[in-house]
């Protein structure tokens, strides 16, 4: 499993539509792509500028499909201005 994590730093004008913005990217890429298996969108509680991502896809060639599709790269041309600091980090899920 291809686990990918993204911390968003938000400009604090920007963070109420940003949220918004996000919860439909995370719904989009859940339905439409078979191999994105979850797209967790989380809020820390104590610096609501700070939103941070866990994402699974069934491997490394899922990911690039993501963010090839046309919902993603609309959702990054729409939220770029928007960022102050984003953070990704790819992992490999290790089974039990």
């Amino acid at each position: 499993m291809f686990v990918i994590t993204v911390k968003f730093v938000i400009n604090e004008k920007d963070i109420e539509k940003f949220k918004v913005r996000m919860l439909q990217q995370a719904r989009d890429s859940l339905e439409l792509e078979i191999d994105c298996h979850q797209f967790d969108v989380c809020h820390d509680p104590n610096n609501k500028n700070i939103v941070f991502l866990y994402e699974t896809y069934a491997d490394k060639n899922a990911f690039d499909i993501h963010l090839n599709s046309k919902h993603y790269l609309a959702f990054n041309d729409e939220v770029t201005s928007w960022v102050k600091e984003k953070i990704v980090t790819q992992l490999e899920k290790q089974a039990l």
